[in-house]
């Protein structure tokens, strides 16, 4: 078992320990033991009872769960908790804005066991009325649960794409002589998929339908299935999964009216005639003679989303994208100093070895106290190691960068003479999410006109799937982005991806850079960069434009040239 899995449990086992009033000092004890496992590179599900035993952190007691956990898949004392708990509870304790505590409360005094019953006792007002909640807290748990309603059964499309990949190995092993391929949302490269959808070509949609259910991994939907779709599950997943099935002769034409948007499809393209009806007009060879038909550029799958690219295509103006291999450099990234898994050193090697020009290391602030976030004594010991490393690890560069938190009046947190020590700044907030447009607005607004802003971080604050982002004024900031030459971050972890895609092309036509960032906080985070990239394409995002596809020398002077204006205005 690996150490995700375990730590899975074992955070909900504290969790439980907390809800059922256990031992205060054994819940810390538990939640150290995660804390120290979560940042270990140790694989602890390879361990002996004696090994465990000996890590840093992790007493006789723990240890003995996580042995228990290795060679029987879970623990007795967690099946016991889950047992004593209505799982109605045990769905509550991944809202955002609840802990255990008042879970407890809700449980114990209001007779709460789903959230379904939370909502409807929210709706009534009784949520407020218990002590410790309050009008401001009922309103927080009910938008929480209705996020997590709407959300219910979808991935980020991380996650999707690993499972469409099993799905499509699966069925070329169980329809060897069919075609598939990936469809709809999956295919565009959405940010979330509610369904995983893909299009078969077989000669025998019976028979092929009759293999699938064959397969103990497909359960499917009757009712909602139809003659030429099977609608279902895979191997115990919840997201929906809906199987295509057309004539191989007619795949190409199939996979083309499957994968763009209604928009895309049905807008008016030549004379009256949208995509779909030229489509439709004959057996095309493949999608790019479906676009040279109706004299357009080939527009690349992401991009089928009907927005800028009708246009550009029709009038041959479409963008070359931005590929991995544009990428010269990697920026925004923690270390030890504050929350990350990995050293400097490794964060700086890692990214060497991965081909990279430099590395932009952006420890948290010292208001992000709960991330360990650096003082000032601690910036002048990280950078006297980076100086050291760049000596040694020459000509690749670790850049002296912060991810300085936003506070909330829209200042950094530092004074100006810390902020000139830094070769460049990343401005994010952290705090106070629940902001309205106007607030959240003036906040960033002012953020981006302190002349140390260099990147603007995840814009909106979101978590996809977990919980919405602050509403900003997308114009307004991308427009003061462009007045101050701040570049704006594509956040390219799958829960963030902010900048959002359907911004980008704006911030292209405002003359606004864009950066992909992975926001890495381990050496294995640096593989988020595909998903930012894959935002970024689904914007129109081309290398020109984005900020890190400038080798080390450009991005060098572009920060030293930032700086030294800072010095000629002061």
């Amino acid at each position: 078992m690996d150490n995700k899995s375990i730590l899975k449990q074992l955070k909900l086992t504290a969790a439980l320990m907390e809800l059922h009033d256990e031992n205060v000092f054994k819940i810390r004890g538990y939640n150290g033991a995660l804390f120290n496992i979560d940042k270990s590179d140790i694989a602890i599900g390879e361990l002996s009872l004696e090994e465990l035993q000996g890590l840093e952190g992790v007493g006789k007691g723990i240890a003995t769960v996580i042995d228990e956990i290795n060679r029987t898949g879970s623990s007795v004392q967690l099946l016991q908790y889950l047992e004593a708990t209505p799982e109605g509870i045990v769905e509550l304790l991944d809202i955002k804005g609840i802990g255990p505590k008042k879970i407890k409360v809700l449980w114990k005094e209001l007779g709460i066991e789903s959230g379904h019953e939370l909502k409807e006792a929210a709706n009534t007002g009784k949520v407020a009325q218990l002590k410790g909640f309050g009008e401001k807290t009922q309103d927080t748990l009910l938008k929480a649960l209705e996020f997590k309603e709407a959300n219910a059964n979808k991935l980020h499309y991380a996650d999707a794409e690993e499972l469409s990949k099993a799905i499509l190995a699966d069925l070329t092993s169980i329809l060897p002589d069919s075609i598939t391929h990936e469809i709809g949302a999956l295919r565009r490269k959405r940010e979330v998929i509610e369904s995983i959808e893909i299009l078969i070509g077989t000669g025998d949609f019976d028979q092929a339908e009759t293999s699938i259910n064959s397969s103990e991994d497909y359960k499917q939907d009757m009712k909602n299935s139809g003659p030429v779709v099977w609608r279902g599950y895979f191997a115990a997943h919840k997201i929906p999964v809906h199987l295509s099935f057309c004539q191989k002769d007619s795949f190409n034409t199939s996979l083309f009216l499957k994968s763009g948007s209604t928009a895309h499809l049905n807008t008016a393209v030549k004379e009256k005639e949208s995509l779909r009806d030229i489509a439709l007009s004959d057996n095309f060879v493949d999608e790019k003679a479906i676009y040279a038909a109706a004299k357009m550029d080939f527009v690349e799958p992401e991009l089928r989303e009907g927005t800028f690219e009708l246009e550009a295509a029709k009038n041959k103006t479409l963008p070359k994208l931005v590929e991995m291999s544009d990428l010269k450099g990697v920026l925004h990234n923690h270390s030890t100093y504050s929350d990350g898994k990995h050293s400097l050193a490794q964060m700086a090697q890692r990214c060497k070895d991965m081909g990279y020009e430099y590395l932009g290391i952006c420890d948290h602030s010292k208001s992000a106290f709960y991330a360990n976030g650096l003082d000032e004594d601690r910036i002048v010991t990280q950078h006297a190691e980076i100086d050291k490393l760049n000596k040694e690890m020459a000509p690749f560069k670790i850049l002296k960068g912060i991810e300085s938190d936003i506070l909330y009046d829209g200042s950094l947190d530092y004074d100006n003479d810390v902020l000139a020590s830094f070769d460049f700044i990343v401005a994010s907030v952290h705090s106070v999410l629940n902001m309205k447009k106007e607030k959240a607005t003036a906040r960033l607004l002012a953020a981006i006109e302190n002349p140390y802003t260099s990147i603007l971080g995840h814009p909106t604050g979101r978590l996809l799937l977990r919980r919405e982002g602050y509403p900003i004024d997308h114009k307004k900031v991308i427009d003061h982005c462009a007045k101050h030459n701040v570049i704006i971050e594509i956040n390219a972890n799958p829960w963030r991806l902010d900048l959002d895609w359907r911004w980008v092309h704006y911030a292209i036509e405002q003359g606004v850079k864009l950066s992909i960032n992975p926001d890495a906080h381990e050496m294995d985070g640096y593989n988020h960069m595909y998903y930012g990239l894959l935002s970024g394409r689904k914007g129109g995002l081309t290398a020109d434009m984005t900020f890190n596809a400038l080798g080390l020398t450009a991005i060098d002077e572009f920060f030293i040239k930032r700086k030294s204006k800072i010095g000629a205005n002061a």
